[in-house]
């Protein structure tokens, strides 16, 4: 699975030194599949020290973690859904992303002018998901009017996709973010997956400043979103760690590890996924020709001292197709 995050936020809030530190851990992987890297995206390596700890117990000649690519998006500003500033033509990226992860300015300071004046962190989170909704809203609205022509001219099947279309379209009018909906996003994640709705997306709010600076209506407001948050002061900080850890666990994301002499990595799936989905990840045939895994955790193995010594204590297990992969399982595929 990749796994791709959106940044984005007002001009002057942090996301110029944020991208600073995410390019300053740019990882290089030989197969990694990018011709070249545009320069807004930035490759990061998952924080895991079991990729380490495994690679040095199997000898293995490389190791490759988990990768996040971060996507920085052009400062927006009010209007941005509508065509103001740079921040419209790269909000189509963000709906491959993921996840977005807002940058809020909570400190102040005379010498970085805020391009409202000054820094009102439930303002300014207001103002990014206003534009982010009208974005959506543009979107459904052409396709509810389309939906809406073909249902009158006699395509019954598209009488549910409209009336779907509505729902939605009803909810953002009200400045509902659907990502605060997930009964919604449940009952037609098909269309809204097919349009790829950036509020449909899962948050994480990087608030630029000291724990000082962040009052309790702002988490409140955060919370009430159902979204995440880390605090850190950019300038002397490195939130990146701990950024990954509130994108994993905001997208119910695991890792599992494959270990041996060629690489030890780290494998990225969605919590609840079964042993032919994650052996997906590893290869797309995998999946459809899945016959078995031997699986053991991290712990086990590393206790051992090796496969075969996990092997000869019983450790290794045989699993099928209806195994649910656990976070931190070390897995050998077979398959036809």
């Amino acid at each position: 699975m990749k796994l791709s995050i959106g940044i984005v936020g007002l001009p002057n809030v942090g996301k110029s030194t944020l991208f600073k530190v995410l390019t300053a851990q740019e990882v290089h992987i030989a197969n990694y599949p990018f011709a070249t890297i545009d320069p807004n995206v930035g490759v990061v390596p998952v924080p895991d020290e079991r990729v380490d700890v495994l690679a040095k117990l199997s000898n293995s000649k490389k190791k490759v973690p988990a990768v996040v690519e971060f996507y920085d998006i052009a400062g927006l500003v009010k209007g941005a859904s509508q065509g103001e500033g740079l921040g419209n033509q790269f909000l189509s990226h963000i709906r491959e992303c993921k996840a977005i992860v807002q940058v809020v300015r909570c400190f102040s300071s005379g010498e970085i002018i805020h391009v409202e004046g000054a820094p009102n962190p439930e303002r300014d989170i207001d103002i990014i998901n206003t534009e982010l909704l009208l974005k959506d809203l543009d979107t459904v609205d052409k396709r509810y009017h389309k939906a809406e022509g073909e249902a009158r001219s006699g395509k019954k099947e598209m009488v549910v996709v409209r009336d779907a279309l509505k729902k939605i379209k009803d909810e953002l009018e009200q400045g509902v973010l659907l990502s605060t909906r997930p009964e919604l996003i449940a009952e037609h994640k098909e269309i809204m997956d097919e349009m790829n709705l950036i509020t449909a997306k899962a948050q994480i709010f990087l608030l630029n400043g000291s724990d000082d600076d962040v009052t309790d209506a702002v988490k409140e407001k955060i919370k009430s979103m159902h979204a995440g948050y880390v605090i850190t002061n950019l300038g002397s900080g490195n939130p990146i760690p701990e950024l990954i850890r509130s994108a994993y666990a905001i997208l119910d994301l695991i890792s599992f590890l494959t270990t041996g002499e060629d690489e030890t990595r780290a494998w990225t799936i969605t919590k609840g996924s079964k042993a032919p989905q994650a052996a997906g990840t590893i290869h797309t045939d995998f999946e459809q020709k899945f016959i078995r895994a031997e699986v053991t955790s991290y712990e086990k193995l590393v206790q051992a001292g090796g496969w075969a010594q996990a092997k000869q204590k019983g450790w290794l297990r045989l699993e099928g197709k209806e195994y649910v992969v656990q976070d931190g399982d070390v897995m050998v595929i077979r398959h036809g």
